[in-house]
């Protein structure tokens, strides 16, 4: 499994890292320090947002339930998801461990 990260401080940490070491199928890869354009799920949110403009709901549960709906639905659009990888240029093939 590949894991694309931000430098958030949890995320590098000394506990985050023996934790990340000690799982073999985990590799992670850290972004450079602010890179939003780098980061996919910069993406994705750009996506889940233009799809929910102009669009009203009349209680803050009713947005939550059709932003899951929109977010389970992606689930399955691997081509999708795979364009915000891909619309980040990132070199997935050799990632660095934090």
């Amino acid at each position: 499994m590949i894991v694309v990260w931000d430098r958030l401080n949890t995320h590098i940490s000394k506990t985050m890292k023996a934790l990340v070491a000690e799982r073999e199928w985990l590799t992670v890869v850290l972004l450079p320090g602010y890179a939003p354009e780098l980061n996919p799920v910069e993406a994705l949110w750009a996506h889940i947002k233009r799809s929910l403009a102009n669009l009203a709901t009349r209680t803050l549960t009713e947005l939550e339930t059709l932003l899951r709906r929109r977010l389970k639905a992606l689930q399955y659009r691997h081509g999708v998801l795979g364009g915000f990888l891909a619309g980040t240029d990132l070199d997935l093939d050799r990632p660095d461990r934090p």
